[in-house]
This record gives structure tokens, C-alpha cells and sequence, in this order.
């Protein structure tokens, strides 16, 4: 079904909140928030000494090492005027009117680092960041990827600033415990609960670039976490307290939260950060194949045992997979050993590497299982990319803990082929 996305609006002046909307055509809108908390009902045993089982955890330990890195992102943005024409007509400039935004983020290296969405700081002509201890600071923009919605923010602390460790988003489960922290509505330091109620969503909230090949990579974790206008960028953390999405948008019909939040994953985060300030571009990899969801017909045709996978409806010309043994018609069952069951969990598998990686493809072909293995290039066909790398010595240099996450991205589609 057709969506149609907008900003989402945090109320002062004529200020653009840091969360996306999403309108259904046929459905009541849908909005980028959270929800309001429920209360966490503790259950007891009423046995002298209860299961654990029993007992919803304890989040104090992970909200104490998150909330002080979660930090306000506050925007500033000139807009000219356009609906007063008469200053142009008399030889005058039309005055400018300021708009001003609000998000989150999170910090993730003690240099002051701070990812957050790519939505909150898009249009900022000013970016200040105020943290827990009621501390701000300007910050700068150091790279943004609208592809996944992400940006990087510097600023220069007094010292070194509390950050959020990364934890793998690729063991989360469906039903784990998780918080969402961020400012939403302007109150700082917000914590809320919830579950993962699901993994590798795509939900068609993000623009892509044709004209740039440069498509949007959606693979979100849904929680049940209260998110609203204002989280953006926030974070969603394990019982751990370990960063395992950055918030990004809600479903609502209200504008407000109402049961569905949706997170980028770690892996993918690492990834465009660690591209973003090593690099200061995104190094996207490619496979180089035009897919289809598999459907029970095609199941059926292609004489595989489960309705999983993704179908091969072309191959691109000069890139990794014309260069090995897949064909159109095969479906990609796994990627180095990590089950394909649809589109995004190909995307946020194929993330995890650069151009030159090579990965093992898993696939079926004839109603049998066959192996081979593909070198990832990137967009125009080749492993090389112009020597931008940061020099070591430089005090920006940067490098995260577990950097094994990467990013995917469309090649051009064919007729409603998906293509990767």
C-alpha cells in the first residue's frame, strides 16, 4: 500500500520535531512516537522464595548507565518567509522566520561522538546539545546517511562525557525486555519499557536517491517501548544498559505513541558511524542481484521446502554476483551461514561488510542446495574507493569496539523486483 511521510511537529513556535509521520492512504495516519507507559505489573509467587521466572526485571542498572548519555538535540533553522511577497515587490528581502527543532541522541565515545537521526539535524543551520547535568554545548555536524536515517554530532566538552557501550542487535530476540530513552515533548531523560516485538521490519518511512543509486536500508527493530516526538534519535537499550537501536519513528494513528515504535539496529549503526568518521563517506557494499519476496507460488515453482528466501529475478551486470554462480530464478536461502527468511534481513546481513568482503551465498536452485561464495563491490562494479581515510595520528580518529556491522543498499529494481 502506498505511504506518504512527513515530520512530525514538537509544539513551540514554529518548531520541526525530531520524529517522522506516516500517513496510510485508506487508514487513519500514522505517526513516528511512543506510546504512553503502561505500568510493569511485578508478579509474585506467593511461594516463600518465587522464581525468577516469576519477576519482571530490574531496569534501574541499565537506565543509570544510559540516561546520562542520552543527551537533548536541540535545532535552529531560518526559513524565509513566503507568504509575505510585498517586501520583494518593493525591493526589500523577505524577513526570516526561525524554526526551531527538538530530538535526541546518544553518545558513543567520550570525545563527545553523538549518533542521532539524520531527520532531527537535516535543515539545522544551528545545532546545540544539552546534556544531563544541564550542561550545553554547539555541536557540529560531522556526517549524515539519509539512506538509513542516521548522523553523527561532535561537540567539545569540558571533558570526557558518559557514553553508551554497543551491544549486538543480531542476538536480540522477539519478547526481550528493552528501554527507550530520549526527551520526548521536551522532558529530559525519559525512560520506558517494553518488549522487541519483532525484527527486520521495513516499513517504507525513508527517501532514497535513484538519480545517486543511494536507497533507503530499512531493517528496524519494533518495540512496544513508549516512544514520541522528541525521541528521535534516542536510544534503545538491553537489560544491560548496551545500545542496540537508535529510535526513529513510531506507527500512530494519533500523532502520538500507540503501540509501535521501530529502532536502526546496531549493526547497522556501527557501520555508518565508523564509515561516517574514518572514512567521511559511507562505503556501501553491494551483492549485485534484483530480488522478489519469496511467495507460496513461487515456493511451490521453485520446489523449496519453506516459503523463505529471497527469489533472484536478475543479475547486475559487472558487480560481485555476475562474477560467481547465481542465476536468476535461485533463491538466497543464507549469507556466511545467517538464515535469509525476506528483504530486510537480506539488507541487514549484506550491512555488515564493505566492498572487497567476501561472503558465502547460500541458495536453492532446482529444489536443491547449492554454495558459493561472492566478492562485494560497490555501486559502479569495483572494490576501490578514493583514499579518504583519516590519518590515525588525527585526535578526531575513531574507532568502535566490534566494528563487524555494515550496510547494504538497493541497486535499481527492476519492474517489482527488488534489487541488492
Amino acid at each position: 500500500m502506498m505511504k506518504q511521510f512527513t515530520s512530525a511537529t514538537l509544539g513551540f513556535g514554529a518548531g520541526c520535531l525530531g520524529a517522522l509521520m506516516v500517513t496510510h492512504f485508506h487508514q487513519p495516519a500514522v505517526t513516528i512516537a511512543p506510546r504512553h507507559h503502561h505500568p510493569i505489573q511485578t508478579i509474585v509467587n506467593p511461594s516463600p522464595t518465587p522464581s525468577t521466572a516469576s519477576v519482571a526485571p530490574s531496569f534501574t542498572e541499565a537506565a543509570r548507565i544510559t540516561v546520562d548519555a542520552v543527551v537533548h538535540v536541540k535545532t535552529i533553522h531560518q526559513q524565509k518567509a513566503t507568504d509575505q511577497p510585498w517586501f520583494e515587490l518593493f525591493g526589500y528581502e523577505a524577513p526570516s522566520r526561525i524554526a526551531q527543532g527538538s530530538g535526541s541522541g546518544v553518545i558513543i565515545d567520550d570525545r563527545g561522538y553523538i549518533v542521532t537521526n539524520h531527520h532531527v539535524v537535516e535543515a539545522a543551520d544551528e545545532v546545540l546539545v544539552s546534556l544531563n547535568n544541564n550542561r550545553s554545548y554547539p555541536a557540529m555536524i560531522v556526517g549524515t546517511d539519509p539512506s538509513t536515517d542516521l548522523a553523527v554530532l561532535k561537540i567539545e566538552a569540558d571533558g570526557p562525557v558518559p557514553t553508551v557501550p554497543f551491544g549486538s542487535s543480531k542476538e536480540v530476540r522477539i519478547g526481550e525486555w528493552v528501554l527507550a530513552v530520549g526527551n520526548p515533548f521536551d522532558l529530559a531523560s525519559t525512560v520506558t519499557a517494553g518488549i522487541v516485538s519483532a525484527k527486520s521490519r521495513d516499513i517504507n518511512i525513508l527517501r532514497g536517491n535513484p538519480r545517486t543509486m543511494e536507497y533507503p536500508i530499512e531493517s528496524f527493530i519494533q518495540t512496544d517501548a513508549a516512544v514520541n516526538p522528541g525521541n528521535s534519535g534516542g536510544a534503545l537499550v538491553n537489560t544491560k544498559g548496551e545500545l542496540i537501536g537508535i529510535n526513529t519513528a513510531i506507527a500512530s494513528r494519533t500523532g502520538s505513541y500507540s503501540g509501535y515504535s521501530f529502532a536502526v539496529p546496531s549493526t547497522i549503526v556501527e557501520k555508518i558511524v565508523q564509515d561516517l568518521l574514518n572514512f567521511g563517506e559511507v562505503r556501501r557494499a553491494y551483492l549485485g542481484i534484483q530480488i522478489e519476496p519469496v511467495t507460496e507460488a513461487i515456493a511451490e515453482e521453485l520446489k523449496l521446502e519453506r516459503v523463505s528466501g529471497c527469489a533472484i529475478t536478475g543479475i547486475i551486470p559487472s558487480s560481485g554476483a555476475a562474477e560467481s554462480s547465481l542465476q536468476s530464478g535461485d533463491v538466497v536461502l543464507a549469507i556466511d551461514g545467517t538464515k535469509i527468511s525476506d528483504y530486510p534481513e537480506l539488507q541487514e546481513c549484506i550491512a555488515r561488510y564493505h566492498p572487497g568482503d567476501v561472503v558465502s551465498v547460500q541458495y536453492a536452485r532446482n529444489g536443491l542446495e547449492f554454495q558459493t561464495t561472492v566478492q562485494l563491490k560497490n555501486r559502479d562494479g569495483s572494490t576501490e574507493f578514493a583514499d579518504k581515510k583519516r590519518n590515525p595520528a588525527d585526535g578526531n580518529q575513531i574507532w568502535l569496539d566490534d566494528v563487524s556491522a555494515g550496510l547494504s543498499a538497493t541497486l535499481p529494481s527492476l519492474s517489482s523486483s527488488l534489487g541488492i
